[in-house]
């Protein structure tokens, strides 16, 4: 690409990203009434808002109460399957919301297997998976693991001579805690818990899922049902106004808080060889409550999918052609993910390195993650209101699911792609002006033998999250269009197990073998050089 052409890409990237998002919002704000309600103004808006609030700050606390003494105790002890726990601990950032909500429900649901210990025992069980506790449950389940995982990461990496140290001075196991462990944890704590807030409050399948009710309703539900039940275009924007409003504000308190850059593949849980807690009860239970809340889901969704496979449901044809369209869907959004990522990095790096203004080449690039501002049910609500007097949305469907999708992955798919893309022009753009390389050349010679396996790293985890969305599908799906999330939503609300069971099975399959391709590219080496630039 010549130079005098390297703000194309970047500019018309943005401007497309700017008005996908920008223009349903200005959509929301026309609508009457919607930016002059005031919260304490309506009680069921001020209910929903402090409802999403309350959900999230509690479980935020309970994730992190519990992740706590797991990490240390994941730390300190050896026991067989402790890598492979970590790992599994590692697979629920990336697990599709609604197979989770499936296993819980095998697990918790009421005729799950507690409850039919329970009444084995005669101890019969509240029905408790719906409403606030069952929200909090399916919190947990997620974000406990990703806190363990920092936690552990952060207890690792206190120097051993810290340890050997106080060996030295016989520091009782109390002090051992709070001089060295304790100071370790407490600085990702704050990041942890705004992080962990985020999600929550945000959370849209989970709710929807297991809410049970208008007692038991966040923001981003209650627009869907404004817009999918009532059509209540006026209640739709306010809500989506304050959720932008709340949204915004959790997200800025995230970027103040949130902890320092690492990476969670280095937890390896290896042990201090200085130190180990005389008394093993406490770690024992933290065991006991963190694996029993976890594994449990994870071990109903295999056996109840191996069930299944081994009955042929999975042969029905319906699955058969949701799975294809799933796949249509996710290979659609993951490629326009790619090429908008690409575009904007081929912009904003030039800014950065060539032109020596990295804010702006920064602020740039910063356009792509402009979506984690704006919830996908907000954006659904604003396309929804703005082009619904101008098109059969509907009819429509497979592109804008497609769109939200493509926009939703925009974040995870430039953080693949940027530092590859910085380091080859760092390396290698000398050399290729002395041999005259220059657009499609470039592009062929250069560019892709370096850039193709990030690229495909990114390309899988923009269909990873393509394939766990319910956001979108929800607002603009219909008979002749569904993925494999929204068919599994509806299996489960009417109790279909053996049906979802299949569809877990399928959609758990995928994801693990577009997580496996991930770890894989990521692991190769991704900086070779080019033998053609250099004959």
């Amino acid at each position: 690409m010549p130079r005098r052409f390297w703000w194309w890409p970047g500019g018309l990237v943005a401007a497309l990203i700017l008005s996908a998002t920008l223009g349903p919002l200005a959509a929301l704000l026309s609508q009457p009434g919607t930016a002059t309600i005031l919260l304490w103004q309506d009680s069921y808006l001020t209910h929903v808002a402090w409802f999403s609030l309350k959900q999230a700050a509690l479980s935020t606390l309970f994730s992190l109460l519990l992740a706590v003494p797991l990490a240390r105790a994941l730390f300190h002890r050896q026991f067989p399957g402790k890598t492979l726990l970590l790992h599994l601990f590692g697979l629920s950032q990336v697990l599709p919301v609604i197979i989770a909500l499936f296993g819980l429900v095998a697990v918790h649901g009421a005729q799950g297997w507690l409850t039919a210990l329970a009444q084995a025992a005669g101890l019969p069980l509240p029905d408790y998976l719906f409403g606030l506790s069952g929200i909090l449950l399916a919190h947990v389940f997620f974000n406990m693991p990703l806190a363990t995982r920092w936690l552990v990461q952060s207890l690792e990496q206190i120097p051993h001579d810290y340890w050997r140290q106080a060996a030295q001075l016989g520091l009782p196991e109390w002090q051992r805690f709070r001089l060295l462990e304790w100071s370790a944890m407490r600085r990702l704590l704050p990041g942890l818990a705004s992080l962990i807030f985020m999600l929550c409050f945000t959370s849209f399948t989970i709710v929807m899922a297991l809410g049970g009710g208008p007692q038991a309703t966040t923001l981003e539900v209650a627009i869907y049902q404004a817009l999918r039940f009532d059509f209540d275009l006026a209640s739709a924007g306010q809500l989506a106004c304050w959720q932008l409003l709340l949204g915004g504000l959790v997200v800025a308190g995230y970027g103040w808080l949130k902890p320092a850059a690492a990476s969670l593949a280095s937890a390896t849980g290896q042990s201090c060889p200085h130190y180990q807690p005389r008394h093993w009860l406490p770690d024992l239970l933290a065991l006991i409550a963190g694996l029993s809340l976890f594994l449990p889901p994870l071990a109903a969704i295999v056996w109840y999918g191996l069930q299944a496979l081994f009955s042929l449901v999975w042969q029905q044809s319906l699955l058969l052609q949701t799975t294809l369209q799933s796949l249509r869907i996710a290979v659609s959004a993951g490629l326009l993910s790619l090429l908008l990522s690409t575009g904007l990095l081929l912009s904003s790096r030039h800014l950065s390195i060539r032109c020596h203004a990295p804010r702006l080449g920064g602020l740039l690039a910063g356009t792509g993650s402009l979506i984690l501002l704006i919830p996908t049910s907000v954006l659904s609500t604003g396309l929804f209101i703005l082009l619904q007097g101008e098109m059969n949305l509907f009819a429509h469907g497979f592109w804008l699911v497609m769109l939200l999708n493509a926009l939703a992955a925009l974040p995870y798919t430039l953080r693949a792609l940027q530092q590859p893309m910085q380091d080859l022009l760092l390396r290698y753009d000398r050399l290729a002006d002395s041999l005259g390389l220059q657009g499609v050349s470039r592009l062929r010679w250069l560019e892709w033998p370096l850039l193709c396996r990030p690229a495909g790293r990114a390309l899988a985890l923009g269909m990873i999250f393509s394939l766990g969305d319910l956001a979108a599908i929800a607002m603009f799906g219909s008979d002749e269009l569904q993925t494999l999330p929204w068919l599994l939503y509806q299996q489960l609300g009417h109790y279909q197990m053996d049906a979802a069971s299949a569809t877990a099975l399928v959609l758990l399959v995928l994801c693990l073998t577009l997580l496996w391709l991930t770890e894989w590219l990521a692991s190769r080496n991704e900086h070779r050089e080019p033998p053609s630039l250099l004959e």
